[in-house]
């Protein structure tokens, strides 16, 4: 399985002196892999803007700007533009992992969260409706 290490820099949530590391592997690989060839990127920002003549930007893409492009994504899909965001994606990804059964501590390593409390919220939720709890009184006697 083909694997990638992404080097995440400095973020909002890391000091300077901290180098992040997220891991894809798999099909998203080749996904990257075929953006980084077709905008010829190198080094730098992997999300970047893109003129109207399909020139790729050496800067990176502005924080409100993927949230903008997500909600008009979601449109251009015929869903409701007000039920995603950024943060969406993030929170989602820790649901979906509680969903799979994948640890939390794990979860968090890839999501980068840095509070157990914050993060646990998410693995509470997908627990309560879909652990045993939420079944007991379907179970006959």
């Amino acid at each position: 399985l083909l694997s990638l290490s992404i080097h995440l820099g400095r973020t909002k949530t890391s000091g300077a002196d901290n180098d992040e590391v997220v891991y894809l592997s798999g099909r998203p690989v080749d996904a990257l892999n075929a953006w980084l060839r077709a905008a010829k990127i190198d080094k730098g920002s992997v999300f970047r803007a893109i003129d109207r003549w399909g020139n790729v930007s050496r800067r990176p893409l502005d924080p409100k700007a993927i949230n903008d492009i997500l909600k008009q994504r979601a449109e251009l899909a015929g869903l409701d533009p007000a039920e995603f965001s950024a943060h969406g994606l993030r929170s989602g990804y820790l649901t979906e992992a509680a969903n799979r059964g994948i640890p939390l501590p794990e979860a968090m390593e890839q999501s980068r969260h840095r509070s157990v409390q914050q993060a646990s919220q998410y693995y509470n939720h997908a627990q309560r409706r879909s652990g045993r709890a939420s079944r007991l009184l379907d179970q006959e006697r």
